[in-house]
């Protein structure tokens, strides 16, 4: 049994597995989307939305997401439309909460790790690249304040 919620595409799939044939599987599909069982629109603003907000993905990664799962195009461009154009801010953050982990390694090799790992999210290089080297400056600026003391002079 699925329990994730299905483009028409992968309802039209699922059926054609199950042998429905493919006029039965028309009617199907087009009950189920005029009770609202089956919604492109909706889908793919939960998959823009899942893919920005808890995945931490870029606008690349979430085109491909919506493809994939048989999105119209149009419907995945509308959507897409939609997810605000801070590419930039999703991968600072996303490099910041990665960056502590990289503590260990030298630059060059931090830096190389981030940025494949930015880009396996769908973030462009030049995004990525700004995202990894700002995140890893800021990690080792506060890394470098820990643990010291601080005196001052009272009067």
């Amino acid at each position: 049994m699925r329990t994730k919620q299905l483009s028409s595409r992968e309802a039209r799939e699922a059926l054609r597995e199950q042998g429905v044939p493919a006029d039965d599987a028309a009617d199907v599909i087009a009950e189920f989307e005029e009770r609202g069982y089956l919604n492109d629109a909706a889908l793919a603003e939960y998959l823009v939305t899942a893919g920005s907000q808890r995945k931490g993905q870029g606008r690349v990664a979430i085109g491909r997401t919506l493809q994939q799962r048989g999105i119209p195009r149009e419907t995945a461009d509308a959507a897409l439309a939609e997810l605000e154009d801070d590419d930039a801010d999703r991968a600072l953050e996303f490099a910041r909460s990665k960056a502590a982990s990289l503590a260990r390694y030298d630059e060059d090799t931090a830096v190389r790790r981030l940025v494949g790992q930015l880009a396996r999210r769908g973030y462009g290089g030049g995004v990525a690249m700004t995202a990894a080297r700002t995140a890893l400056r800021e990690n080792t600026r506060s890394s470098g304040a820990r643990g010291r003391v601080r005196f001052e002079d009272s009067d």
